[in-house]
């Protein structure tokens, strides 16, 4: 009960002496909140590039590993990727059947194209790839369904619609056993896409149309050649054994000798988002780092607010200590002001860095996400740095002698 009281007590004097010099506690409220604000926002800012990113990795495939045609360097010399003749049908199914590695795969056929629906027309690029894909690419079918092993076998004119192209064509209208025409081919839609949206780099993830590798191969481009092959290795870690398994195969297979450069290209996409995922976490640490630079400065001035309470309030803590309190009561004062303001500035950081948060993503367009975890770091910080900065003044009052305090003018 006696402890209670006690707690109460000084809690209560710790709030009178706050309204007693509100300048100086309202201006080290405003430093905390200001620091705390800042601190969620770069937070969230780094969040929102980190999470994006993330979902890139997850969307990119299952365990992909991705052979492209055509040689990506040449001598030094950047070359295309595209038009050659280094991949066929059989090259894909070697892989298949020839590296344990390799657990699916789907040939790769694509382009632009112009795609007309009644009054509607849209420029967009198309897919031929077999049903593997969905497993490969890791997506999933909104409505309809995804065209058959039967489809690719017969080149039938079917396909199935990303998102942004459905949109643009269809509106609201199911397209769903609609017709549309692609360089005056009829081609009916059995299936729409999940939608996607847009990848960390700002690119359209749902603006394409998959169709059976047969058919873009013999009623559009009259190739017999492929792009790509899209392979899905058994796990993560597998993924570096399948990639060079599948160029030991390919420099066979093309009977490329040792002194030739491939006619090919086998890439790990996951590299490239990982090696930009690591040094966006980096960054957002280091942005991390510079806004908690400035909790330490509103610690500070806290600190020095308090040795100014504590130099006008000298004569008070001596008659506190005449008539009896412990160097713990004033001690415990002192910190519980420091505190005070530190969850007081905390509390208004978080509504202003909500605020600014918003504020920046809808004025200069960078994406946010608060998180809760950005929150209790912050008032968590905050006071943390209330207590560091405020034990020593607190530290200094206690150990006041109570003759020389009386004594003060």
């Amino acid at each position: 009960m006696r402890v209670s009281l006690i707690r109460t007590s000084v809690l209560r004097q710790a709030i009178r002496a706050l309204r007693r010099n509100w300048i100086q506690s309202s201006l080290s409220i405003l430093g905390i909140a200001v620091a705390v604000a800042a601190f969620i926002c770069v937070i969230a800012i780094g969040t929102a590039g980190t999470s994006r990113m993330e979902n890139d990795l997850k969307n990119l495939g299952d365990n992909l590993v991705w052979v492209e045609a055509g040689s990506r360097n040449h001598n030094g010399v950047r070359m295309g990727a595209r038009g050659t003749r280094s991949l066929v049908m059989a090259d894909a199914d070697a892989i298949l059947t020839q590296i344990p590695t390799i657990k699916t795969l789907t040939p790769n056929v694509d382009g632009h194209i112009q795609v007309i629906y009644k009054g509607q027309n849209w420029y967009t690029s198309y897919r031929g790839v077999t049903p593997e894909y969905l497993q490969v690419r890791r997506w999933n079918v909104r409505l309809g369904a995804f065209f058959t092993a039967t489809d690719v076998q017969q080149a039938t004119p079917v396909c199935d619609l990303g998102q942004t192209v459905t949109s643009q064509l269809f509106g609201n209208e199911n397209p769903v056993g609609k017709v549309v025409q692609m360089q005056g081919i009829p081609c009916r839609v059995v299936g729409v896409l999940q939608a996607r949206g847009l990848s960390s780099s700002g690119r359209d993830q749902d603006d394409f149309i998959l169709m059976p590798y047969t058919t873009v191969q013999k009623r559009i481009t009259g190739s017999f050649w492929l792009d790509d092959i899209f392979c899905s290795a058994v796990s993560m870690e597998a993924i570096p054994t399948a990639a060079d398994q599948i160029e030991a195969l390919l420099r066979e297979r093309h009977h490329l000798n040792a002194g030739e450069f491939d006619d090919f290209n086998v890439r790990r996409p996951d590299q490239r988002i990982k090696t930009r995922l690591a040094a966006r976490k980096i960054m957002s640490i280091f942005l991390a780092s510079v806004a908690s630079l400035a909790l330490i400065v509103g610690g500070i001035g806290i600190m020095n607010i308090m040795l100014v309470s504590v130099t006008q309030r000298t004569r008070e803590i001596g008659v506190r200590l005449a008539i009896g309190a412990t160097e713990w009561d004033i001690q415990s004062q002192f910190l519980a002001e420091a505190i005070a303001i530190g969850i007081l500035g905390g509390a208004i950081g978080i509504l202003l860095g909500i605020f600014l948060s918003g504020f920046v993503a809808s004025y200069f367009g960078f994406p946010t996400q608060l998180t809760q975890q950005a929150f209790l770091l912050g008032t968590g910080f905050a006071a943390g740095i209330a207590v560091l900065f405020g034990f020593y003044p607190a530290n200094k009052a206690a150990r006041l002698d109570p003759i020389d305090a009386l004594r003060y003018e």
